[in-house]
């Protein structure tokens, strides 16, 4: 299976929140079938026309002309998809139902407001609106769209952070494999020294993928374990070295001054690095992911973004949000367990699968 064709069907609740929203769209307010009675020819059975004329045969004729003609009109109707006029109503119908999608408040009203510019006073079909919606949301993704860069030479470091269950650990180990396969020398740093079954997931990870782990004994300064990782993968010669840490809650204040000083001393072992610090979201969490951004970018400098836990969620609709109000790159994308099921974030194959629409 495709990943678009996994992200199709492992979405479907967020898709299916916008889908039947915008279908929901067309049963009220003004459409088609509204205007059913403003309609040149009368609906009245043509076997009764009939038998209200005379036998005269010209009469007949048009009569039956008359009849193949409504017959002919009444089956166009039937075979055209029912429209909704894009009015005031329509509108903040449209806003309510994005933001229940989880795109926010002001991604939704910006979103809402291009839809009028383009289409006020016209009359869309459902799958238009979906059309619309998604040309609108890649608009504002494929900007962000960006993955992570590789240095050609010399040692990349790549810090990772993120709160207590946010698919951080699993994600390292996504990584370090598709780094591998790219024909890097990888190695990963255990720098969550306080829980040692974070350290044993990512020895699991590493003897599954291939690559060595580096680690200190348990509770050990994750600071110290940094500097001295990056003068081991120095002398072995590594291209790319993941330094794990510590899951933290955002308004832990000691817990992000500790995540502060590793960085400080990242740079003391090397000015230039980190060279990435990705922050990594579970999708699951919604608007609170905002919150997220906000303070591990003024605390570790954020340079890119790794949403997970995209199957089986309704609020999908954040990364959109967070592209919008942050311009922060979006390397990939999670929707599972298994090392596929982390890929390089494409706008387009998101943006159908999120709304709904059938192609871009």
């Amino acid at each position: 299976m495709s990943f678009l064709s996994k992200l199709k069907e492992r979405l479907f609740k967020t898709s299916s929140k916008i889908k039947e929203g915008v279908d929901s769209l067309l049963t009220d307010g003004t459409t088609d079938e509204n205007l059913a009675s403003h309609s040149e020819i009368s609906p009245e059975n043509p076997e009764e026309i009939l038998e209200k004329v005379s036998n005269d045969n010209s009469k007949k004729i048009r009569i039956e002309n008359k009849k193949e003609t409504l017959f002919s009109k009444l089956k166009k109707n039937v075979e055209k998809p029912k429209r909704r006029l894009v009015d005031d109503s329509m509108l903040e119908n449209l806003e309510d139902l994005l933001i229940s999608a989880d795109l926010g408040v002001a991604t939704a009203v910006k979103i809402s407001a291009s839809f009028s510019e383009s289409y006020f006073g016209k009359r869309l079909s459902a799958a238009e609106i979906k059309l619309a919606l998604a040309k609108e949301i890649k608009r504002m993704l494929d900007p962000v769209a960006k993955p992570i860069a590789i240095m050609k030479q010399g040692l990349q470091v790549i810090l990772v952070v993120g709160v207590n269950g946010s698919g951080k650990t699993t994600t390292i180990g996504k990584l370090a494999k598709q780094f591998k396969t790219a024909g890097k020398k990888v190695k990963i740093v255990a720098g969550d020294t306080f829980r040692a079954a974070a350290v044993q997931q990512l020895e699991v990870w590493g003897e599954r993928v291939g690559v060595s782990v580096i680690k200190a004994s348990e509770g050990s300064d994750p600071a110290a374990l940094s500097f001295d990782a990056i003068s081991v993968a120095e002398k072995e010669e590594t291209d790319i070295l993941i330094i794990d840490t510590a899951g933290r809650l955002q308004n832990k204040t000691d817990l992000m001054q500790e995540l502060a000083k590793i960085v400080r001393v990242i740079k003391k072992a090397k000015p230039e690095a980190p060279h990435s610090t990705l922050l990594v979201l579970d999708a699951s969490i919604g608007q609170n992911a905002i919150n997220q951004v906000e303070i591990f970018q003024k605390t570790a400098d954020i340079s890119g973004l790794i949403m997970t836990k995209l199957d089986g969620t309704a609020k999908g609709g954040i990364l959109v949000a967070l592209a919008d109000k942050f311009q922060l790159p979006i390397h990939a994308i999670g929707i599972g367990e298994s090392i596929e099921d982390l890929q390089p974030f494409d706008p387009e194959e998101f943006t159908i699968a999120v709304t709904g629409a059938e192609k871009l």
